[in-house]
């Protein structure tokens, strides 16, 4: 949610930061807001002026009694009670408007940063830079789920007996694989500083409605029928919302935390299910980083925490891109946003295994995080980047370090969390 001031002050500005997002739709809102806020002031300072008048009357009372002026004490006393009745209507009408102009700001779009490239679509994200030269070997490389059932890894079938398409058991080495990495990714992080944490993995509609648009929400959650919950999507909205309505202490900032959590997704819309694998999948586990810092210092965050995905997954032998998202792909609460993708030599292409963004205040401004320094009171801002998301994580490894025979050959970072195993034979 942006600042009420940018529409008061410019409000064309917004409009055109809409209209870079292609959300033309959402013009109206900007002038609507605009009014709406001209009604609200001006029945705050009705109602102020009123309650100074009330106030300054009401001390008149008092005067009066003392001077034995009663029938002039009665007439001020009966003119105090008009007041309360009209402050009480204007503060009905204030509730109104701020109602109505919180539901219009919650749906206008956060000010991009000045460096987004702009674009229609995730079709128009732009490569920054390669880590890694991505190799295709001189053998086949086969579909991830068929690798991993020749480790006896995966079970999709008895998945879909107890839960439906979408879930999968991983078994065995490839189960252990992965833990191993959620393991690494945990200590990779605390080892750069970051403090580690397993948040709640339901949170109430107030926290969603914090850190993520309408739209996400719909898209992406799934609701505790009969209760107040949402299973999580990402660590993301548990950490964040661990300081809704604080206030932060400025020496404190910035906090730099690490999160793991199970993650639940409806998966809906054009992306679908993925019927076979475990790449696109209903419930997967990810290892988290979230910073709040001070404004000054987001974009700084914002470079250190991609930089860090890409070292993450070069230290697993998987060459990877990140992928700058274009105007038109970025959600409506970011600033700005990055993808990290790791290199597929079965596809000969990159796929996505982690994103980064610096949301601004926007989050902050929902929720009410706060700080206080020597200027005064001032939002936060919040940042949150993918570590490790996996089974998407483990199917780079998987391509990335599979020989000719059929057996996997453990990255040296996740040995000693495999027991300091080496590899992985094909089963018999």
């Amino acid at each position: 949610m942006i600042d009420i001031k940018l529409i008061r002050e410019n409000k064309e500005l917004v409009k055109e930061n809409i209209k870079k997002k292609f959300q033309d739709h959402k013009l109206p809102l900007v002038d609507e807001v605009y009014d709406l806020d001209i009604k609200f002031r001006d029945a705050k300072g009705e109602a102020d002026a009123l309650r100074a008048d009330k106030n300054a009357k009401s001390a008149l009372i008092g005067n009066l009694m003392r001077d034995g002026k009663k029938e002039e004490a009665e007439k001020v006393k009966n003119e105090v009670a008009e007041f309360n009745d009209k402050i009480a209507e204007l503060e009905k009408q204030e509730e109104e408007l701020q109602q109505e102009i919180k539901q219009r700001m919650m749906v206008i779009p956060n000010i991009m940063d000045e460096t987004v490239p702009i674009g229609k679509d995730d079709n128009e994200n732009v490569e920054n830079e390669k880590f890694g030269e991505p190799v295709v070997p001189d053998f086949e490389i086969p579909h991830h789920a068929d690798i991993m059932a020749k480790f006896n890894g995966i079970d999709k079938e008895s998945a879909g007996r107890t839960s439906g398409n979408g879930f999968y058991y991983l078994v065995g080495d490839v189960a252990r694989l992965h833990s191993a990495m959620i393991s690494y990714a945990r200590d990779f992080m605390i080892d750069k500083g970051f403090t580690y944490c397993i948040p709640p993995f339901m949170i109430r509609s107030d926290v969603v409605t914090g850190v993520m648009s309408f739209e996400e929400m719909d898209a992406m959650m799934y609701k505790i029928e009969n209760e107040d919950l949402y299973l999580i999507g990402t660590s993301e909205h548990s950490m964040i919302g661990k300081f809704k309505d604080q206030i932060v202490k400025e020496q404190e900032l910035p906090i730099s935390m690490t999160s793991y959590s199970p993650c639940f997704r409806k998966e809906v819309g054009s992306h679908g299910l993925e019927e076979r694998g475990v790449y696109r999948v209903h419930q997967f586990e990810k290892q988290e980083m979230v910073v709040l810092c001070k404004p000054e210092d987001s974009m700084e965050w914002y470079n250190k925490m991609w930089q860090y995905t890409v070292e993450f997954f070069r230290t697993l032998d998987v060459p990877v891109r990140t992928l700058e998202c274009c105007s038109g792909d970025l959600a409506d609460l970011k600033v700005k946003s990055c993808d990290v993708e790791a290199w597929s030599p079965r596809q000969q292409k990159y796929f996505e295994v982690g994103s980064c963004s610096t949301l601004g205040d926007a989050q902050a401004r929902r929720l009410g995080i706060r700080t206080k320094g020597e200027n005064g009171t001032y939002y936060v801002h919040t940042l949150n980047n993918t570590v490790l998301a996996t089974p998407r994580g483990l199917i780079a490894v998987v391509e990335n370090n599979l020989n000719e025979d059929g057996s996997l050959n453990i990255p040296v970072a996740l040995q000693p969390y495999m027991g300091g195993k080496k590899k992985i034979e094909v089963a018999k």
